[in-house]
């Protein structure tokens, strides 16, 4: 097959209200793997829904090449042999996010500040502001954290209100790290949290091993509970230790 006659056809949602991401996705696969693209606008729900019955399908959009049906978007990854991420797969994604790019906002501020990049400040502003982006995450969804936080957190499991002001514990903690300020009131704090918190962690998972999800890049992840749930708190811990000691 020359590559003139690698055509497929795409029908997809653009609407006024709403332009369908999966469209676009696939309009862009299919063009990255040389296709020319008859890209069909499907405008109205009532053109949808006809689109819908006509071919028995439930979603859209629906790709055709040869004049078969390959399906949406997940589908066409298939039929290039790409990758389909499961929903309930398990990743670290997330806290390699984080992790990453607290490293490089503490290297930015250790060169603004200091003209250095590697600096003892610069290690303390990577945990503190792993702090309080970890914080955020459980933040932007409150509820959805604290219902899987009280799953395994000792002081939560006692004290509900405990899981809705953790995060809060966690920012505020951080921010003063950050600054290097009141740390009369940072350092109890991230020692306290962070001691209750690894010592929840270690007894879910290496005592009564549970198979349990984190919750400390927020409710909704599928990061499992364990060992880096465990470092985060012990990174409290060791952060406290370490200003401790160098207010004495």
């Amino acid at each position: 097959m020359t590559d003139q006659q690698r055509d497929a056809q795409l029908y997809r949602m653009v609407m006024k209200d709403h332009i369908c991401p999966f469209g676009l996705k696939s309009r862009d696969l299919l063009k990255r793997e040389g296709y020319q693209v008859e890209d069909h606008w499907l405008t109205t729900r009532e053109e949808t829904d006809a689109f819908k019955h006509k071919h028995d399908v439930d979603t859209t959009p629906q790709t055709f090449i040869d004049n078969q049906r390959v399906g949406g978007y997940d589908d066409l990854r298939r039929y290039f042999g790409k990758s389909v991420k499961d929903p309930d797969e398990v990743t670290y994604q997330p806290v390699i996010a984080v992790f990453a790019t607290a490293v490089f906002m503490a290297l930015g501020f250790a060169w603004a500040a200091f003209d250095t990049l590697f600096t003892v400040r610069a290690l303390e502003w990577f945990v503190a502001i792993s702090m309080c982006v970890l914080a955020i995450l459980k933040l932007r969804d409150l509820e959805s954290f604290s219902n899987m936080f009280l799953g395994y957190d000792l002081l939560a499991k006692r004290w509900v209100r405990y899981a809705y002001l953790y995060p809060f514990g966690e920012a505020l903690a951080g921010i003063l790290m950050i600054a290097g300020a009141i740390l009369w009131l940072a350092i109890p704090l991230a020692m306290i949290i962070g001691t209750i918190g690894a010592v929840s962690v270690f007894k879910a998972v290496y005592v009564d091993k549970r198979e349990l999800k984190c919750a400390c890049v927020g409710g909704d992840s599928n990061v499992p509970l364990g060992f880096i749930s465990l470092t985060e708190n012990l990174m409290m811990v060791g952060m406290a230790i370490w200003m401790l000691v160098k207010t004495i």
